[in-house]
């Protein structure tokens, strides 16, 4: 008896919601590796571009290259703040009792990253001539 009495003493409020927190974490490395990739597909288009185009370069689709690779970084670096953020909220949220999902998050990167698509769906159709 007396060793559940001192369980119970030194227990502290994360421990008590310990899978929670686990999966917040989880989720938070999730996200870590999201905005890696986020970040690796515009470097892997940008030197996909540069080094093995075999055309003469087309003004446009230059510019539309460092322009994807330079905004799948920052998408990448934005999603990485939002993430870490929102892992402290939901670790206080949770521990509070009042965890709630957060919408901004998913919307914001997801037009971001509607908008990369269609910067790069806008330099495919430049670059190979489709249009």
């Amino acid at each position: 008896m007396q060793k559940k009495e001192q369980e119970s003493k030194n227990q502290t409020k994360d421990s008590t919601y310990i899978q929670q927190h686990l999966a917040n974490e989880r989720t938070f490395l999730a996200w870590v590796r999201t905005s890696i990739t986020i970040i690796g597909v515009g470097f892997l288009i940008t030197n996909l571009h540069f080094a093995t185009l075999t055309t003469p370069h087309v003004d446009l689709g230059d510019m539309l290259a460092k322009l994807i690779g330079l905004s799948s970084i920052i998408v990448g670096i934005i999603t990485l703040i939002f993430t870490t953020f929102s892992y402290f909220k939901k670790g206080e949220d949770i521990n509070q009792q009042t965890f709630r999902f957060t919408r901004i998050t998913i919307i914001l990167l997801t037009i971001l990253m509607t908008l990369i698509f269609i910067v790069f769906g806008a330099y495919y159709l430049i670059i190979w001539a489709l249009i």
